[in-house]
């Protein structure tokens, strides 16, 4: 996939099932990952690392985003997300930070929480709202098969890395829990799973499900039905946020969208019509108006996945 001209670092504001309207923050490169995992919305991981570097300028990061701030837009989060692992750039700390200088937006941050075992790591992300990590596999031999890490990455570790930043943080910790077909989506994984999840203790868990164009075409969802059974399976509040299919959404009635805020969502995940109607505002005609010409002129295609279909970058 090739990224979209326009604002380097913000895209969005981007519908979410638990974030409402977020505005997202891309910190690292496109596929610049700790880990490569089988169900990635994005694709194979093209850079497998651990290795922390300065990817971003802070201040034009913190530009981009106070300078969208001031669009007017109506927003439940900025999230800190993207392309890649967030927390593989060494100024996530500075840019918290700068954020909550300027801005009373609760901050979120998604990571797949492999490098908060790292101090320095869990020490940047202390002036978050909401971080969300994701533990996907309840032993070592699903974590290497379903997130495909680093070979420095361990899984034990990884998991004292999160249960330790879920005790020091003041936030909220949501965990994600992604659970798939003929795979972690058997009673004896999630059984497993939350197991590790008792002793991280998050304030919440959330499920979830392979629903969008994965990384590997084997990859298959575990149905609605399925994940409200395991539901009772874990501790504490537990929300299942698997996208299902929706009515159309209807929009604003907003005007004037353009091609490059549509390919700037699509570009950071594979998006629905009404994802994009969502996300900007805007009424499905305006938007299938644009999605026609983009088709036309070779910049979008169409990608069916379980009855839906989602449009990404040619």
């Amino acid at each position: 996939m090739v990224k979209a001209a326009g604002p380097r670092h913000v895209y969005g504001p981007v519908p979410s099932r638990r974030l409402g309207r977020s505005l997202g923050v891309d910190l690292v490169p496109y596929k610049t990952c700790t880990y490569d995992c089988v169900y990635c919305q994005l694709g194979r991981t093209t850079d497998l690392t651990v290795e922390r570097r300065a990817h971003v300028d802070v201040d034009a990061v913190l530009d981009e985003i106070e300078c969208a701030l001031g669009s007017g837009q109506r927003l439940h989060y900025i999230t800190l997300a993207g392309s890649g692992e967030s927390t593989l750039d060494l100024g996530i700390g500075d840019i918290i930070a700068g954020i909550k200088g300027f801005s009373d937006v609760p901050l979120a941050v998604l990571t797949n929480g492999s490098l908060l075992w790292m101090a320095e790591v869990r020490e940047a992300l202390m002036g978050a709202d909401l971080v969300i990590p994701s533990l996907d596999a309840g032993d070592r031999s699903w974590f290497y098969r379903v997130n495909r890490p680093h070979p420095s990455i361990d899984f034990e570790v990884m998991v004292s890395g999160i249960e330790a930043f879920t005790r020091a943080f003041a936030g909220e910790v949501w965990l994600e829990v992604m659970l798939l077909a003929g795979a972690t989506g058997t009673p004896d994984e999630v059984a497993s799973i939350a197991d590790r999840v008792r002793r991280i203790a998050p304030d919440r868990v959330q499920l979830n499900t392979a629903w969008r164009p994965p990384a590997e075409a084997s990859v298959r969802p575990l149905p609605n039905v399925r994940l409200e059974r395991f539901a009772s399976a874990f501790p504490g509040v537990v929300d299942i946020v698997a996208e299902r299919p929706e009515h159309l959404s209807e929009g604003t009635g907003a005007a004037g969208i353009k091609d490059e805020d549509i390919l700037s969502l699509v570009s950071r995940r594979p998006c629905t019509l009404e994802d994009i109607a969502d996300g900007l505002g805007a009424h499905v005609a305006e938007v299938l108006k644009h999605l026609d010409a983009l088709r036309t002129a070779g910049r979008i295609t169409a990608a069916a996945r379980e009855g839906r279909i989602f449009w990404i970058p040619s």
